[in-house]
Formats: structure tokens, C-alpha cells, sequence
């Protein structure tokens, strides 16, 4: 897709209030700010963006519409196949990604939005080679970390991206400032560690934001990060608490893959 239409920050106001998102998900836009973030990561209504790991599809209901006249959404989702899966995990992400396509394939309010699977270590093919404007990496790094296989997700995504493409990743940011730290099982990591794997991936880093800082987030919970909204894996368990934290502290970084 072209890159010629700038940022359209007049149309991104009437897709967040859209009756197609929820009101849990229309609350969140208070920590995720995603109008801010389209803006940080210049994405164009005219763009090919990849969002790698959707999960529930928080921002691609957003990017979908947004994308769906002129640009292309492309979500490199988990496999599809392992939904009856022993390992309750691996079934748990086939199920989201089963249910993240159902909601995607509405193509009058989407678009004709391209689904790939990412399915480290066997499926690592992201997208075609040198054909995404833009990937976004949100808030599932620590689990491509947790399983061994940043590096080879992160080689993937400079693959897919055009040279001169933008890689934009939030992250839950730890309170280690190592180059090799990782609180993967917490759900956090070391801005500096996740800067390195990305420039040993070929990124240049270009720009940082404090966007999805959280200055509340203490980072020492019973169950990490998934202590805190919108998980709350403590359930009733001091939720008042962790619902006024609110939701965590993140690292917000733009690289670009040279031309």
C-alpha cells in the first residue's frame, strides 16, 4: 500500500467511540491511549500494518477500520490447530486466536484484514518478505522471551517490514536496567534488554515514549503483572488496591528497519 495519505487523527476519534467496541475496551483507552499511539508510530490509513499477537484484537479493532479503505491489517495470530491441545496454554492461545479471526472476518467493519500464523518455533513466517509498512508488538514480548524465541520473532518481523518500516513495541517495563535481564515469568521486561534484541535483530531504535508510563506500577506482585487490571489474577483479593494502580507501567519504542 501506499504511504502517501498522512495520519488521519480526525478519523481515529469517531472509530474509538464506535458501538463496535465495548465499554470494558472503550475504558482502557485511559492506559492505552491508542489515538497518541497511532500518532507516535505514524500509521497511515493507507499503510500495510502487521500486528503480530493480537490477542483479543484490543487495537485491531481500532487499526481495522481505520485501515480498511485504503491501507491492509495483516495479524500474524497463533496457530488454529491445537485447541484440544493437552497443554492447557497452548490450547488457551489457540482458542483466542480461533476467536480473534471469527471477530476479524466482519469485512464491512474491518476490511479484508490477511491472517498469518506465528507460531514460534515452527511457524516463524510473520508475512512476505519487505511487505509491511509498520508492525506493532504489543504487551507479548515477555512470553516470546519466556519460550526462547524473541530473537527469531523479532529476525521475522525485520524481515516482513519494508526497508525504512517502523517497528513500534509496548512492553511491561521492569525495574532492571541490564542489557540480559528478563522478568519474563512476571510479564515484564528491561527496556535496555528489549532494545538489544531488537537492534540484534537489525532495528535501529529511533524514538522512545512515555506514552504508557504508569509511575503507580510497583512491579512486585503475587502473580507479576497479570496482578494488575485488566487481568487481576488475584481476583477479589485486594482488587480495590490494583484496580487504583491500574494498568502497568509500559515501555513505549519506535524502530525502523534501514533502508
Amino acid at each position: 500500500m501506499s504511504n502517501e495519505v498522512e495520519t488521519n487523527v480526525d478519523g481515529i476519534a469517531p472509530i474509538l467511540s464506535g458501538d463496535h467496541r465495548s465499554e470494558v475496551n472503550k475504558a482502557r483507552d485511559a492506559y492505552r491511549h491508542p489515538q497518541k499511539i497511532i500518532e507516535f508510530y505514524d500509521i497511515k490509513p493507507s499503510d500495510t500494518v502487521l500486528e503480530v499477537w493480537p490477542g483479543n484484537g484490543w487495537y485491531s479493532e481500532i487499526l481495522g477500520p481505520y485501515l480498511k479503505d485504503k491501507g491492509q491489517l495483516v495479524a500474524a495470530t497463533f496457530g488454529i490447530n491445537n485447541e484440544n491441545s493437552k497443554d492447557k496454554r497452548l490450547a488457551f492461545w489457540t482458542k483466542i486466536a480461533i476467536e480473534y479471526r471469527e471477530k476479524m472476518s466482519d469485512e464491512e467493519l474491518y476490511g479484508e484484514v490477511v491472517f498469518t500464523e506465528f507460531e514460534p518455533p515452527e511457524r516463524l513466517d510473520v508475512a512476505e518478505v519487505d511487505s509491511i509498512d509498520k508492525a506493532l508488538i504489543i504487551r507479548s514480548l515477555h512470553i516470546w522471551d519466556e519460550v526462547g524465541q524473541m530473537q527469531q520473532g523479532l529476525q521475522s518481523v525485520f524481515k516482513a517490514l519494508k526497508p525504512g518500516g517502523v517497528l513500534g513495541v509496548v512492553q511491561h517495563r521492569s525495574t532492571q536496567i541490564s542489557d540480559f535481564a528478563s522478568s519474563a515469568p512476571e510479564g515484564y521486561l528491561a527496556e535496555n534488554y528489549v532494545i538489544q534484541a531488537a537492534e540484534n535483530a537489525g532495528f535501529e531504535l529511533v524514538a522512545s515514549s512515555d506514552i504508557n508510563s504508569n509511575p503507580n506500577d510497583t512491579k512486585d506482585y503475587p502473580k507479576g503483572v497479570y496482578t494488575l487490571p485488566p487481568t487481576l489474577a488475584m481476583g477479589a483479593l485486594d482488587q480495590d488496591k490494583y484496580i487504583a494502580i491500574g494498568e502497568s507501567d509500559r515501555m513505549t519504542l519506535k524502530f525502523v528497519k534501514p533502508k
